[in-house]
């Protein structure tokens, strides 16, 4: 684990070298809320699936979340502040430009990254999240009250209980995590979208309940394709074997 600053606060980030013959095209992988880099990364097989096509792997702990500091003012967490610390962490490697795959909360800020600092991104896979990046504010503000809340055992919202369990389940800070539900709650414009100028892949599970359609979400950026990640719901959509396929044949077909 490595550590650098981002405008004040330290940031968590693994730097894996590639497996295979090193082809030059390293990758930052951006997770989701509550999870970590090991959790929606390592533990998934990206890390290595990816490292063994001759790629640098790069994935960091957002603010708030794994190793990386903890701070609990929700104006923190603003999805483009997020994004800076992507861009921070491409500079201090002293990368020229990266792939960047986002899952969820994390393809959010991959879109932000996207837009705001095309020089760095060379492409754009956004997992978990469908035409929500426009029409939606993202997880429901519930959650927020879900990590509040005293124990686990006193929610009775699916939803609620299930990001509760698994911030249990990855140690994680609940106030941390609160502050982050009410902090990152921004979308796109349709505008801003169209205005986004790398190729971009959209992945989503076909039970995914939470990302929105993945179709509708390619049609606003110029040139994106979707993928349908077959039969898997927003968490288990991730590691799926067709994710994967499907990302590796995007990142070899794009400029």
């Amino acid at each position: 684990m490595h550590f650098f600053n981002s405008d004040g606060l330290q940031i968590a980030y693994i730097d894996h070298a590639p497996t295979g013959p090193d082809i030059d095209e390293p990758i930052l992988l951006i997770h989701g809320f509550g999870s970590n880099h090991a959790v929606n990364w390592v533990n998934t097989l990206w890390v290595k699936y990816l490292a063994h096509s001759g790629r640098r792997v790069i994935a960091l702990d957002n603010r708030g979340h794994g190793a990386s500091q903890k701070v609990y003012d929700p104006a923190l967490y603003h999805t483009a502040t997020m994004a800076e610390d992507a861009r921070r962490l491409i500079e201090h490697l002293k990368l020229k430009h990266v792939d960047v795959m986002g899952y969820s909360m994390g393809a959010r800020i991959t879109a932000f990254l996207a837009l705001n600092h095309r020089e760095y991104v060379r492409s754009a896979t956004l997992g978990g999240l469908g035409h929500h990046l426009v029409n939606g504010l993202g997880l429901p503000m519930g959650i927020a009250d879900a990590m509040e809340a005293p124990s686990l055992d006193g929610l009775t919202d699916p939803m609620q209980r299930m990001f509760r369990a698994f911030a249990e389940q990855t140690k994680s800070d609940l106030n941390a995590l609160a502050a982050c539900i009410r902090g990152s709650r921004q979308t796109l414009t349709r505008e801003e979208a169209a205005a986004i100028r790398v190729p971009v892949l959209v992945a989503v599970g076909t039970k995914d309940d939470v990302a929105g359609n993945p179709h509708e979400a390619a049609a606003l950026i110029p040139g994106a394709r979707a993928l349908d990640i077959p039969g898997r719901d927003h968490n288990l959509a991730v590691g799926d074997k067709v994710f994967k396929e499907g990302v590796l044949a995007f990142l070899k077909d794009r400029p």
